[in-house]
């Protein structure tokens, strides 16, 4: 989930059209408050699943009931993933679905102010928005309330997919949340068969949220029902221990319970520690860098959108040890350069301030 906040004025010319007007902070596609966007190029990565509205406290470290007041953010990990992508200069684009209404219309111009294609979004007329609210406790702790019964999000269907975009891309990205319920879960299997018949690498982020799922033993079931299809997975260690149930420390197990068959590559994140990584050749990790910590929120999609962007380049990167160890470092810092600055989207990195940080905190 992300966490930015921003003041958005919504000129509608005429129905259906929406554009930011003169009023909004975003300002213009080449710069805006959110950020500066390097020039887009290369191969496409399409990500698929929810964008949603979150409600966060105004004020910092408190719990969501003792807030008093809250403000707007944009948020759901595979739309993260999409602009963190275009912030580093590669080419992104986002399927999913919104409700007809303003905080619907808002998510789109939120892509298209960062350079995603939000050509394969579609809106509904009879559900919201989905709206999640979510705080960071004073322990770094996140708590989140759902509202989602049902949203937009989740009513995707297959026949709504733009099938022409999917074989346009060289990486296909999603979630597990969209697997939760139909007719989204058809959606994303129809969507995710239409990318591995046209060879393209799967990327699999299982972001795991247990209470919108009906128990964790359905969470689990879920979440494995796909694992066999993706190329590349990307979880953290407490998703693992989840997932497996087992130490996720000892590699062994690691390697024994979830490095399938058809798995290239696995990547477990470990906050500021670092990565460790998976392939059928070798194993090993990549050190974290070190940061001032103020929010994690949007560290791993950051960090899965700094890698996903030099995979999209190097599609046998799993072969090549060296060179797989310097893109995770990339996305190691990409995940470091989001932390300290609230809030997820405002904090994407461009690929020089990554690079700087690199150059300052040597692997």
């Amino acid at each position: 989930m992300s966490g930015c906040c921003f003041p958005v004025t919504l000129d509608r010319s005429r129905k259906g059209s929406f554009k930011l007007s003169k009023s909004s902070s975003f300002g213009s596609s080449k710069r805006s408050s959110l950020g500066k966007r390097e020039n887009s190029k290369g191969p496409l990565i399409v990500c698929f699943g929810e964008i949603l509205v979150d409600l966060v406290p105004a004020a910092a470290g408190v719990s969501l009931a003792d807030a008093t007041s809250y403000k707007k953010s944009p948020g759901g990990a595979p739309a993260n993933v999409a602009i963190a992508i275009s912030r580093l200069g590669g080419l992104a684009a986002f399927i999913g679905k919104v409700g007809e209404d303003e905080f619907g219309y808002m998510l789109a111009d939120i892509l298209k102010q960062n350079g995603v294609d939000s050509s394969g979004m579609r809106f509904d007329a009879n559900a919201r928005t989905s709206l999640t609210f979510v705080a960071l406790n004073s322990d770094g702790k996140h708590e989140f309330i759902f509202y989602r019964n049902p949203s937009a999000d989740m009513l995707l269907r297959a026949e709504e997919l733009d099938v022409n975009l999917i074989k346009k891309a060289s990486i296909f990205h999603y979630g597990s949340i969209s697997l939760i319920r139909e007719p989204c879960r058809s959606a994303h299997l129809v969507a995710m068969n239409v990318a591995k018949k046209s060879g393209i690498i799967l990327s699999y982020d299982p972001n795991l949220r247990l209470p919108l799922w009906p128990s964790a033993d359905a969470a689990r079931r879920g979440i494995m029902s796909i694992w066999d299809y993706a190329d590349i997975i990307k979880v953290s260690k407490e998703e693992i221990e989840f997932l497996i149930e087992h130490d996720p420390n000892d590699d062994n197990v690691v390697t024994m319970k979830l490095f399938r068959h058809n798995l290239k590559l696995l990547l477990v994140t470990e906050g500021e520690n670092g990565c460790r990584y998976y392939t059928k050749d070798f194993r090993g990790r990549v050190s974290g860098v070190k940061v001032e910590v103020v929010d994690t929120t949007g560290a791993g999609d950051s960090f899965f959108g700094g890698f996903l962007s030099i995979l999209a380049a190097h599609k046998d990167i799993h072969k090549d040890e060296r060179r797989l160890r310097e893109a995770i470092a990339f996305a190691n810092a990409c995940g470091a350069a989001t932390v300290n600055q609230r809030g997820a989207i405002p904090a994407l990195p461009t690929k020089d301030a990554v690079l700087r940080l690199l150059f300052q905190n040597p692997i």
